[in-house]
C-alpha cells in the first residue's frame, strides 16, 4: 500500500477529515486553508509521541489514537482557544491495514469529540512516532498565557491529579489491580479529556495556565518563571481520585500527583475574587496554594514547611547525575 492509497483509505475519509467551521479547505491540496474570524488570533500547537518513550510499543492503536490527538488539543484548553482543526505526521516502521483502522478509529473519535478537524499531514517510514500539530481561536488578548500570574492569586487546577502516573505501572503490566481501581486509571491515562470549556471559562478571568503534562511542579515551575514570581504548593489540598489512593496508597498518590506527568489537567492562577462564579457555574476547580512574591516553587506540608523534593517532573534530556 503507498502513501497515498494509505492516506485515502484510512484517514480522508474518516469523518472528522470532512471539514467543519473555520476549514475552508482540508486534505487533497498541498497546503489546508482555514479560516479565523475577525477580532480572532490563530493558536497553534505541535506535540510529537514516540513509540517506547511517550507510550508502550506495542500498544492499543484504538486507544493510541485517542492517546496522540488529546495530549494536543489540551495545549488549545490551556490557552482558551477554540479547536479549528489538526494535521498529523505518522511515522510507521510497516503498513499494516488493521492497526491503521484501529488507529482511525480512535484518532476519529476523540477528533468528534473535541470538535477538531483533520485537515491534512504526512506519513513515511520509519520508527513509530507521530507529531500533531492542532490550531484553534481565540479572541484577541484573551488567550491565556504563563506570564501573568500575580502575588496573591490562588494558585488552581481543574480536577484530580496523578491518575495517569498511577496507571503507568498497569499500562506497562507490572502490576495489576481489581477492574474498579484499573478502569478509571486507565481510561485517564489512554483517553485524557482536554479541559476545553475550562479553558474558554477561564478568559478574562485567570492570570495565568498551562496544562499539566510534565508534572504538577514542573509545571508550576513554568509559571513561576514566566511570570516572575513564587509559587507555593499545599500537599495536602491535593485532589486525589479514591481510584489513585487506593491503587497506590497516599503517600505514594501525593508523588504521582506532584511529579508524575501526563495529567492533562489546566494548572492556572486566579485571582480570588474570580473563584465564587466559576465554582457557581460548576466547573471543578481545586485551590491548591497560592503565588507570592519570589521565584520558583515551593512544597508546603500540613505545618507549612518547605518540603519541596528534588525530582519535579519529567524532562526530555536530562543528563544523569
Amino acid at each position: 500500500m503507498g502513501e497515498f492509497e494509505l492516506i485515502r483509505n484510512f484517514f480522508a475519509a474518516a469523518p472528522c477529515a470532512q471539514g467543519g467551521e473555520g476549514v475552508a479547505l482540508g486534505i487533497g491540496d498541498d497546503c489546508a486553508l482555514l479560516a479565523v474570524p475577525p477580532g480572532e488570533q490563530l493558536a497553534i500547537s505541535t506535540d510529537t509521541l514516540v513509540a517506547g518513550v511517550h507510550f508502550a510499543d506495542p500498544c492499543d492503536p484504538f486507544l493510541l489514537g485517542q492517546r496522540s490527538l488529546a495530549v494536543a488539543v489540551s495545549d488549545l484548553a490551556a490557552m482558551g482557544a477554540t479547536p479549528i482543526a489538526f494535521t498529523l505526521a505518522l511515522t510507521l516502521p510497516t503498513v499494516t491495514a488493521d492497526w491503521l483502522q484501529a488507529y482511525a478509529r480512535g484518532l476519529n473519535q476523540m477528533a468528534q469529540g473535541c470538535g477538531v478537524a483533520l485537515v491534512g499531514g504526512d506519513t513515511t517510514r520509519g520508527p513509530l512516532s507521530l507529531t500533531m500539530t492542532v490550531f484553534g481561536r481565540v479572541p484577541v488578548g484573551q488567550a491565556l498565557t504563563r506570564s501573568g500570574a500575580q502575588p496573591g492569586d490562588l494558585l488552581c487546577v481543574g480536577g484530580d491529579l496523578g491518575n495517569a502516573a498511577g496507571a503507568l505501572p498497569l499500562v506497562l503490566g507490572q502490576r495489576t489491580a481489581d477492574a474498579s481501581i484499573a478502569e478509571p486509571l486507565l481510561a485517564h491515562y489512554w483517553s485524557p479529556q482536554p479541559q476545553l470549556g475550562l479553558g474558554q471559562a477561564l478568559r478574562g478571568k485567570a492570570t495565568s495556565a498551562m496544562d499539566i503534562s510534565d508534572g504538577l511542579l514542573a509545571d508550576c515551575g513554568h509559571i513561576a518563571l514566566a511570570s516572575k514570581v513564587g509559587i507555593e504548593v499545599e500537599r495536602e489540598r491535593l485532589p486525589l481520585s479514591q481510584s489513585l489512593v487506593d491503587f497506590l496508597g497516599r503517600s505514594d498518590a501525593q508523588v504521582a500527583a506532584l511529579s508524575g506527568g501526563d495529567d492533562y489537567v489546566l494548572a492556572f492562577t486566579l485571582p480570588s475574587v474570580e473563584l465564587p462564579l466559576l465554582l457557581a457555574d460548576g466547573w471543578p476547580i481545586h485551590v491548591i496554594g497560592q503565588v507570592v512574591t519570589g521565584q520558583g516553587v515551593t512544597l508546603l506540608d500540613a505545618d507549612g514547611q518547605d518540603i519541596t523534593p528534588q525530582t519535579r517532573g519529567y524532562q526530555h534530556f536530562r543528563e544523569s547525575p
